[in-house]
């Protein structure tokens, strides 16, 4: 294994993974991949807190989503697109809402400059040292000079390494620049993310990184970080502005509520029974839901509705414990006044809907039709609103629009052969022509594009037949 040709076969084999590194993206939405988190209170939040930084961004808030990931890494990060993910591990490590928008401009530093496009530059000029290297080495090692040749190459892979993270290392100096002209101009302090880079400084002790400089490291230390904004960032006039309270109120509301979803043990140690606040009563009463103790569980959640028996989010956990408990009549009533009061937020609705459809009483599927049509219609990336929709049609006796249910669903959940599948289905019994007909017409393209990436010897079954 230590012969040259083995060497020359390993050095190859980093080079190819130079180079595939261009095209493989930070986050792909597949089987392996974090989930999305999905939540109305929270995606409300993360609009709220963010659009301040959108608009000093120059972006448009309506183009710009922030969406959380179930990860337990500390992580945010910016794939394609104008799409900012936050990983949970990353909300739970922040300690207050100013944390977290510090982090979610620096992204948005990102975005602005096309970093998930411009990776590949990075990539290309690291792959050319590290190719050119690799002739070169081989070149020497055919001429009998064995050693000088290794040596070339080893110097080339370092080069080609060092090359690429300088370029990341550039990319993040940047987008802390930017951060920083954000959150000025939106008028939010920049305590937070001076305070979260401290964060991340003493993880690195702990981690036993002790480097002096980031020479080998693909992003800036965090004391480096801190030493070329704190300065900056300390004299704004927006730095010593405290948070909106209300808005901090929500933050530690979704901070709560997660950690009572993620790690419901954690939760349940954090937020003790002595600690009467809002956030945790929030908590415990995801942790017992989840942990199966539906007493406690309702009992949290009545503790939060005699708090504010008008939150549209009070009633929503209220109807999901008492409807997950196998209680879908008695959920019926919180969350229909759930659904008014959050202005007919579609995933509650969907909620609603699905309460509506358990009851198994025929009388409620009239309703449960139309919640859940509307609910689509301002969400279409709600999967579990597609399902419940699709049970209805087939309870109605219709077979195609039923399909076309599993079809929309099983695209959103990346599941493409039951999606081209249950398209094809669709369109056998959908008149041509119809909106139906060309939204099927649609999954089965777009499926058969994805199956077709995925394994290009796979064949349609309607094209093996011609």
């Amino acid at each position: 294994m230590n012969s040259p040709l083995a060497r020359l076969a390993r050095m190859v084999m980093i080079a190819m993974m130079l180079s595939m590194a261009a095209v493989r993206p930070a986050f792909a939405q597949d089987d392996s991949g974090p989930s999305v988190l999905r939540d109305t209170e929270t995606e409300r939040l993360f609009k709220d807190m963010s659009r301040p930084l959108i608009v000093a961004a120059g972006l448009d808030p309506n183009s710009v989503n922030v969406v959380l990931l179930n990860d337990p890494e500390i992580n945010a990060f910016v794939a394609t697109g104008q799409t900012v993910y936050v990983q949970s591990g990353l909300l739970q490590a922040t300690d207050n809402l100013n944390q977290l928008q510090g982090v979610v401009a620096h992204e948005l530093g990102h975005v602005v400059a096309g970093d998930s496009i411009r990776a590949g530059q990075g990539v290309k000029q690291a792959t050319g040292i590290s190719i050119l290297s690799l002739v070169l080495g081989a070149a020497a090692i055919a001429a009998g000079a064995g050693d000088a040749g290794m040596g070339i190459m080893m110097a080339g892979q370092r080069a080609a390494e060092g090359e690429f993270m300088a370029f990341t290392r550039a990319q993040e100096a940047t987008a802390d620049a930017s951060a920083v002209r954000f959150l000025s101009k939106s008028g939010i302090s920049g305590k937070g993310i001076l305070d979260f880079f401290g964060k991340l400084q003493n993880q690195e002790y702990r981690l036993a990184i002790y480097s002096k400089d980031s020479f080998d490291r693909d992003h800036p230390l965090s004391s480096e970080r801190i030493q070329a904004l704190g300065q900056t960032l300390r004299t704004d006039p927006a730095y010593g502005k405290p948070t909106d309270p209300a808005l901090e109120a929500r933050f530690q509301r979704v901070k709560a509520k997660l950690m009572g979803y993620v790690d419901p043990k954690l939760a349940v140690i954090k937020y003790p029974e002595s600690n009467q606040s809002i956030p945790a009563h929030y908590a415990r009463a995801y942790a017992y839901h989840l942990g199966g103790y539906p007493d406690k569980a309702e009992a949290e959640a009545n503790a939060l509705l005699a708090t504010d028996p008008d939150d549209p989010f009070f009633l929503e956990l209220k109807g999901q414990i008492l409807l997950e408990d196998g209680k879908p009549a008695d959920a019926i009533a919180p969350l229909r006044e759930a659904v008014r009061r959050s202005g007919e937020a579609p995933m509650i609705a969907a909620m609603l809907g699905h309460a509506l459809v358990a009851t198994e009483d025929p009388k409620n599927f009239t309703e449960a039709k139309q919640i859940l049509k509307v609910a689509v219609n301002k969400d279409n990336q709600d999967p579990f609103a597609w399902y419940q929709l699709g049970i209805i049609y087939d309870r109605e006796g219709d077979p195609s629009r039923a399909a076309l249910a599993t079809a929309e669903r099983s695209n959103l959940e990346n599941q493409p052969k039951m999606a081209l599948a249950s398209a094809q289905m669709a369109m056998k019994g959908i008149p041509p022509g119809s909106p139906d007909y060309l939204r099927a017409q649609d999954i089965a393209m777009v499926s058969r594009a994805e199956l077709a990436k995925k394994d290009k010897k796979y064949r349609d079954p309607k094209e093996l037949t011609r």
